[in-house]
């Protein structure tokens, strides 16, 4: 039987150019060679690229196609593990929609609206047991009254690209003479910011996907850092957090959140793996939502991984059942 061409893109225009080089170099470690060809390609600003015998050859982006030793390939699905623009925003979605290549995110409208943190919380903030931090959009545009921030939400406030698919230009503030430099950095990432009420709590993180064609809710991660929040250094910095798997959460507790996540992804009418992270609020016991990755890291020690095999599944198998479902649908 003749084996799929996979094409497994990673790179993309953000900081976390490496950590998806990771993501596919652990991808296409755990994709069976006997049912999968696999062809890693790098997306950045300048060029679409397959690397082969040390020799860059570019992709051909009228029918993504790639031709090595006078051989044109044409591939039977695309694995994207870039991580922000332009693999998880909808932007390489809407490409492949457009020539009908199978792909194993979300569709280009849900990848669009999940990484624009403000409109996923007004989509979700109806579901039953799920809270929404009280917040504030701001788009560059506006004149940014601190007072007016000041007087509508409570400090501590977390300062947020409303955009961004990293950790990358967050703040958390405590009082008002912060905010003028917080928003500044955010809005270096980004033309829309989102001022958030920062939530006290336990921080978790838990993967849903469509397996088989069931939908799955793997184990919830505890993440516990010694930074003030699991920002870009606690998330890449060996020893700065701790991530349990799985967590330490009651019977309840996890029916409860187990139920919330599934309603979030058919509510964003999301596809393949997701992860979603939420904080269980001291003293409420309430779970506020953070955000939706439709495109979360891969490497070896990311959550998704851990979550996988927590559930006694294997890693192989779950990537595989990604691709075979994405070329279902």
């Amino acid at each position: 039987m003749a084996t799929k061409q996979i094409a497994l893109i990673a790179g993309g225009y953000t900081g976390e150019y490496e950590v998806s080089l990771n993501s596919a170099k652990n991808i296409k470690a755990n994709l069976d060679p006997a049912k999968y060809t696999v062809y890693i390609v790098l997306v950045n600003r300048d060029r679409w690229f397959h690397e082969a015998n040390g020799e860059q050859v570019d992709i051909d982006k009228n029918d993504f196609s790639l031709t090595l030793n006078g051989q044109k390939i044409k591939f039977d699905a695309a694995f994207i593990t870039i991580h922000g623009t332009p693999g998880e925003d909808g932007k390489l979605q809407g490409y492949f929609d457009m020539l009908g290549v199978p792909y194993n995110t979300c569709d280009a409208t849900t990848s669009a609206i999940t990484m624009n943190k403000a409109y996923t919380k007004a989509i979700i903030h109806s579901i039953h047991n799920l809270h929404t931090a009280k917040s504030l959009q701001l788009f560059d545009r506006d004149l940014h009254e601190v007072a007016v921030i000041a007087n509508t939400l409570q400090f501590p406030l977390f300062i947020k690209p409303n955009n961004g698919g990293s950790s990358v230009g967050m703040s958390k503030v405590h009082n008002v003479a912060a905010l003028p430099e917080a928003l500044e950095k955010a809005f270096n990432e980004d033309d829309q910011v989102l001022v958030e009420e920062f939530i006290k709590g336990r921080e978790f993180s838990i993967g849903v996907a469509r397996v088989n064609g069931h939908l799955t809710v793997l184990p919830a991660t505890e993440i516990i850092s010694s930074k003030e929040f699991f920002d870009y250094e606690a998330k890449y910095t060996a020893g700065v957090s701790k991530e349990i798997t799985p967590a330490d959460l009651s019977p309840e507790k996890n029916a409860e959140i187990a139920a919330i996540v599934t309603e979030i992804y058919l509510r964003l009418n999301c596809k393949g793996m997701v992860r979603i992270d939420f904080i269980l609020q001291e003293n409420t016991n309430d779970f506020y939502f953070i955000e939706v990755n439709t495109t979360p890291g891969q490497s070896a020690a990311s959550l998704i991984p851990q979550q996988v095999r927590a559930a006694g599944m294997d890693v192989s198998e779950f990537y595989g059942s990604l691709i075979e479902g994405a070329m279902k649908a």
